[in-house]
């Protein structure tokens, strides 16, 4: 038991000198690693040093090289402008391209609802009226609309009653009319000479010998136009219906597609576009009508034939602008030709102009006023481009579309920058009441009142229940 003491001395001892050599091996790595690093980067620029000195620098005369501009920074601005433009505008004319396509593919749903839209236009004033007077939503609905198309199919019906019925006596007058042209050309200092007439009246019939297939699958065509003519006369008809009956609730509806935050600018201007289309149909109506009361009074008093039936296509052909009037005056001017003779056909031309000039300065100015006034260049391009696309339907309602863009896009305008103006920053300072925007009352009128969102088009005219 005496030597286990100096044992475990022994072995404390032992432990401490190889803790203490280890201690020592660990302290001369850590110097050695030090060394190699510093070698390593004493060698590293010596060899830079080395490659600089072999490297020749640049002769004095040979010039700068800039850095490479970022390629954002290094194209114009202008070009910048013009290529953000210039892809918006292909989205743009893409979307329009394939909005054109749809259109084109249901063109008969889409006239159909557009003339079912000028006709409520047409009659929801005697709708109106009708509630004033009591009557239920439904039977107001019904009483109007059976009016209106009883009304429409009496005119038709009375043009080609009066079309049928002077058919014979407008056929012998046509002939003595041509009779008396050709005696008239002959006489003229035109030096016409019967082989000349009686030449381009045989390659006339001959030509008409020779068209016989043609005409008859144009004849064919006819007939398929008329069904598809019938097809939208009713499609327009039930349309009507269901606008003059539920148009709030319809109204309503298509707000609920509108996106919220555009709901109450797009809420505020279908009011202001529905009575723009109201206020151009019925200017357009009375405008028409005096057109036609006048120029049919005028070649009745001329004694030409079917002065009635004449009357009513002038009528017709009114609610296409410019190109209506001409066509319509036309027709009157060349049935007096050949029937009445040369004298006839100048008065009616005068009568024509008279009362188209008269139309022109006076009547659509005072009667359509400034709610509907388009530019006659854009009068003339949207008929241009309606009739190319829809033909006479595209035609008819290429300016009321034009003028209901004219109001939206107007009171959008507005809305916007008073809106932009409700949200900004009022301004501080001593100089705060001299720069506040302030609108002038003068320039406010009674149309431009904010109405509630989701009223109904035309809704202004009723009273409130």
């Amino acid at each position: 038991m005496s030597k286990l003491p100096g044992w475990l001395g022994r072995l404390g001892a032992e432990l401490t000198a190889v803790g203490a050599r280890l201690e020592e091996r660990r302290a001369e790595g850590a110097r050695r690693d030090d060394a190699d690093a510093d070698a390593a980067e004493t060698s590293s620029s010596t060899l830079s040093t080395v490659a600089a000195e072999q490297v020749p620098a640049p002769p004095s005369y040979a010039p700068s090289v800039a850095a490479r501009p970022d390629p954002v920074a290094a194209i114009p601005w202008g070009m910048r402008v013009a290529a953000e433009a210039g892809w918006r505008l292909l989205v743009l004319a893409g979307t329009l391209w394939v909005l054109m396509r749809v259109v084109s593919a249901v063109q008969l749903v889409v006239l159909a609802f557009v003339a079912a839209l000028l006709v409520t236009a047409m009659l929801q004033p005697t709708v109106v009226r009708l509630r004033r007077l009591g009557l239920p939503r439904g039977l107001a609905t019904a009483v109007t609309a059976v009016l209106g198309f009883v009304v429409m199919g009496l005119v038709g019906w009375f043009v080609v009653w009066q079309v049928m019925d002077n058919l014979d006596t407008l056929s012998d007058k046509v002939r003595d009319g041509i009779d008396e042209l050709k005696r008239w050309l002959l006489d003229s200092p035109f030096h016409v000479t019967e082989s000349q007439i009686n030449d381009i009246a045989k390659n006339l019939s001959d030509t008409i010998g020779t068209n016989t297939e043609e005409i008859t699958s144009a004849g064919l065509q006819g007939v398929t136009v008329m069904v598809e003519v019938l097809t939208g006369i009713l499609l327009a008809m039930f349309s009507t219906l269901f606008l003059l009956y539920d148009g709030k609730r319809i109204w309503q509806w298509v707000l609920k597609l509108v996106p919220s935050q555009a709901r109450p600018g797009v809420a505020g201007a279908g009011p202001r576009a529905w009575r723009t289309l109201t206020a151009y149909v019925r200017g357009t109506v009375i405008v028409a009508l005096i057109d036609a009361i006048f120029i049919g009074l005028g070649i009745y008093i001329l004694d030409v034939p079917m002065a009635v039936p004449l009357a009513v296509f002038i009528f017709l052909f009114a609610f296409i602008p410019l190109v209506g009037a001409v066509i319509s005056g036309a027709l009157a001017v060349v049935v007096a030709l050949v029937t009445q003779g040369v004298f006839t056909a100048l008065m009616a031309l005068l009568v024509v102009l008279a009362v188209q000039q008269i139309e022109g300065h006076i009547l659509q100015p005072f009667i359509l006023g400034r709610a509907v006034r388009v530019h006659p260049l854009a009068v003339v391009l949207s008929v241009a481009a309606g009739g190319m696309i829809a033909g006479i339907g595209g035609a008819v309602v290429a300016v009321p579309l034009v003028a209901v863009t004219n109001t939206v896009v107007g009171y959008l305008r507005a809305y916007g920058r008073e809106t932009a103006l409700r949200h900004s920053p009022p301004p501080h300072g001593a100089t705060a009441i001299s720069v506040a925007p302030t609108p002038a009352p003068a320039t406010r009128g009674a149309d431009d009142a904010p109405e509630p969102a989701g009223a109904e088009p035309g809704a202004q005219d009723e009273s409130p229940k």
